[in-house]
């Protein structure tokens, strides 16, 4: 915790572009579980929705800020005693980590014998997969994994960017992509996430060089060409999808299978009889497309509708995702869960070009909105009261409420979180590790 000023040699756009994030995260976490919020507004898995740009954003801003400032702390303490203070704060990160992401009873009978007949192994394994890898965990893994390359130049940063998700794609063909998604499946990423979230990350270490470094105002047009480039690579990468398309005389004996047999890269024979000229992805935002059945004649139509045919669901049933029955889940759909190329290298764009817009309205306009300053300069602390206040207001919401009532619910939440992060603020509090 520390009580310096905040204001203290930052980058006003950053602290914008944090806050920003910030306040989508609240939006998409409270609202994502009810039957009334919009899609694109939920994690899906398999395509990259409104709700799966916010992490990249965070890891973005994480390696932009890290650039920055251990820069400077290597420059006045050394770079043994900037290195050691770094590894120190990030292992206190994983500590919080442990702390805030609750794991329920691992003795199904609340009984010592239970427990003590599971083991070391059996008894973290499931939260290891499945609770503590979340954001904090993912941020302060991947800082560690980038630390050895962060004061080096831009270049030797893309290879080990590059090293990384080559290591990710051979991981995941080997086991990794099974493993995640299978029972009980794996979040943002899972243990191994930290080599695809190295892509946005190493990205904002590039930005921070393009503004921090910059002799006068940054070359904003290059930076817009770049990101436009990984954005377009990102689904280009996720055209790989349309190879496990299932041909529509296999729906119905396929239907029970949600994975891929080959995730990563399909049979030779298989690429052989490929028609190449169909290898075209949806656009990120755009669900992906599947043959509805007829209401009438119980038969599947012969047009592609979207999934938000899923609206025809019960009133309180959460629409189900059965989009692995006409195309099986893959590694190279934009899915958070798995921590796909596809999905950071477009992160990783639409990353850049978001703080290029801050830039410009915060940096070149002088505009600022007071709510993004107050999350952006104190983003931990507002992450760990979003959390104590979602668990004290959700417990009034069912998941089938009204709109009215879910979006009430909404403000209270956002409303109670802010009032209690801009009064540390005016108390000069921040939350630091």
């Amino acid at each position: 915790m520390s009580t310096a000023s905040a204001t203290k040699t930052r980058i006003i756009s950053l602290d914008q572009f944090r806050g920003y994030t910030v306040a989508g995260m609240f939006l998409v976490n409270f609202l994502g579980g009810y039957t009334v919020c919009p899609l694109v507004l939920r994690h899906h898995n398999t395509y990259c929705s409104y709700a799966d740009t916010i992490m990249p954003h965070f890891l973005f801003a994480v390696g932009f800020a890290f650039r920055l400032t251990f820069g400077r702390r290597v420059a006045t303490q050394g770079a043994a005693a900037a290195h050691f203070r770094v590894v120190r704060r990030l292992l206190g990160l994983v500590l919080v980590s442990l702390i805030v992401y609750v794991v329920g009873p691992r003795a199904v009978t609340g009984t010592w014998s239970e427990l003590a007949e599971m083991g070391f192994w059996d008894a973290i394994k499931v939260p290891l997969k499945r609770d503590w890898f979340q954001t904090l965990m993912h941020i302060a893994v991947t800082s560690l994994w980038i630390l050895p390359v962060i004061r080096c130049g831009a270049a030797i940063r893309i290879l080990y960017m590059l090293a990384s998700a080559v290591a990710h794609l051979c991981l995941s063909h080997w086991f990794y992509f099974e493993w995640v998604n299978s029972s009980p499946s794996g979040i943002d990423g899972g243990p191994l996430g930290f080599l695809t979230w190295t892509i946005p990350t190493i990205v904002g270490t590039l930005a921070c060089d393009a503004v921090a470094g910059a002799q006068g105002r940054p070359r904003l047009f290059y930076m817009i060409f770049w990101s436009m480039i990984l954005m377009g690579l990102g689904w280009l990468f996720s055209c790989g999808t349309r190879l496990y398309d299932v041909p529509s005389d296999l729906i119905e004996s396929h239907a029970g299978q949600k994975l891929a047999e080959h995730p990563v890269l399909p049979p030779s024979e298989e690429l052989e009889n490929y028609d190449w000229k169909t290898l075209r992805a949806e656009p990120p935002f755009v669900p992906p497309p599947y043959t509805s059945v007829d209401a009438e004649t119980g038969t599947p139509d012969a047009g592609i509708k979207t999934f938000r045919g899923q609206f025809l669901d019960p009133p309180g049933k959460r629409p189900k995702d059965e989009s692995y029955k006409y195309r099986k889940w893959n590694y190279w759909m934009m899915c958070q869960r798995a921590g796909t190329i596809s999905y950071l290298t477009f992160g990783a764009g639409l990353s850049l070009a978001v703080y290029v817009l801050f830039y410009v309205c915060c940096d070149i306009l002088g505009w600022q909105i007071g709510l993004f300053r107050t999350f952006g300069t104190n983003a931990l602390a507002a992450y760990v009261l979003h959390m104590m206040i979602d668990e004290a207001v959700s417990p009034f919401v069912t998941r089938d409420a009204p709109g009215w009532y879910v979006l009430s619910s909404f403000l209270l939440f956002f409303g109670l979180t802010y009032l209690l992060v801009r009064h540390l603020e005016k108390s000069n509090i921040f939350l630091k590790l």
